[in-house]
């Protein structure tokens, strides 16, 4: 069986919906502003830059070999960050040029020539920028966005922009697969950026991504998030993780939080919330694919930790 770990598992299933923009000619002053209100969007910047933007007044800065993350719906604004350029009292540049990226939206064709007024070319000068919007269907990924600050910026990965805008430019030309090959490029940036970001927020991050880089720890995540139905005990957890009993259970909690069994527990009724969600299946299977003997018993386990029964939850996802 492949092993899952927290971080694959929440990601699996996000897809970019697509659309390229680069190569976008746009002097100074210009604002372009993201209306597309999706879960997440990502800005890839591979030349020039500018400043977002966002809700409540924070803005961040992005320059050459920077990607954002923004969390949605909220709309918000990317500006040129000319300091040449006289601002308004709102934070955009006075007299820029407007522009709208709606790429994800019912109807919308990003595939032209034109961009609602932003032309396309090699200039030197021009702000190239790869966007993608991620649209998210299950409560999976609600819980990878809970994760998630309103926007968090990896700044710098300069090796990447030469071969990512050869890519993006490819996929500008219509060839023949390129949009799904730019998709799945704009998939592997967001791991790719998630990662980084994880990485360098260190006691910020989750503490599953913690226990990711612990050698006792990691095994048992990887063991639990792969088959959470299996009927684990900390003795073959740290099995697992070929330590004994003791060490295992002292380094897991002190590692995550909480003891290994209230972690396994919490990931399983996590599990259950996504199949009452996303599938048919009675309660009685449901019960058991996420490891309880009957359905009574993992009922009263539901209604403890989520307050509400599995039968009245999934009436309330789906009205």
């Amino acid at each position: 069986m492949e092993r899952v770990d927290p971080l694959s598992r929440l990601l699996s299933g996000i897809r970019a919906e697509g659309s390229i923009l680069t190569h976008a000619v746009m002097p100074a002053p210009w604002t372009i502003r993201f209306a597309d209100r999706a879960p997440l969007t990502m800005i890839t910047v591979l030349r020039g830059g500018g400043t977002l933007l966002l809700p409540g007044g924070e803005r961040r800065t992005i320059g050459v070999g920077d990607t954002a993350l923004v969390r949605g719906p909220s709309e918000f604004r990317l500006v040129s960050s000319d300091s040449a350029n006289p601002t308004s009292k709102d934070g955009e540049p006075a007299d820029a040029t407007e522009y709208e990226i709606a790429c994800f939206t019912a109807g919308s064709d990003c595939g032209d020539t034109e961009l609602t007024g932003i032309s396309w070319g090699d200039e030197a000068d021009a702000t190239a920028l790869v966007v993608g919007a991620y649209r998210t269907s299950t409560r999976r990924h609600d819980r990878l966005l809970c994760a998630l600050p309103a926007v968090l910026v990896v700044y710098d990965d300069m090796d990447s922009c030469a071969w990512f805008e050869q890519a993006a430019a490819a996929a500008v030309d219509q060839s023949a697969g390129s949009q799904a090959m730019m998709d799945r490029l704009l998939d592997w940036t967001l791991v790719c950026t998630m990662r980084s970001w994880f990485e360098q927020a260190g006691p910020a991050a989750p503490t599953w991504f913690r226990g990711l880089a612990d050698p006792i720890v990691a095994p048992a995540l990887h063991a639990m998030h792969t088959a959470p139905g299996n009927a684990w005990t900390v003795a073959s957890l740290a099995a697992e993780a070929r330590v004994s009993r003791a060490l295992f259970a002292k380094r897991f909690t002190a590692v995550m939080g909480q003891p290994p069994l209230s972690y396994l527990t919490e990931t399983r009724m996590d599990e259950a919330e996504e199949l009452l969600t996303d599938t048919d299946l009675t309660i009685a299977q449901i019960a058991g694919s996420v490891g309880y003997a009957d359905p009574f018993g993992f009922s009263a386990a539901f209604k403890r930790h989520r307050g509400i029964s599995p039968t009245a939850f999934r009436a309330s996802v789906a009205a």
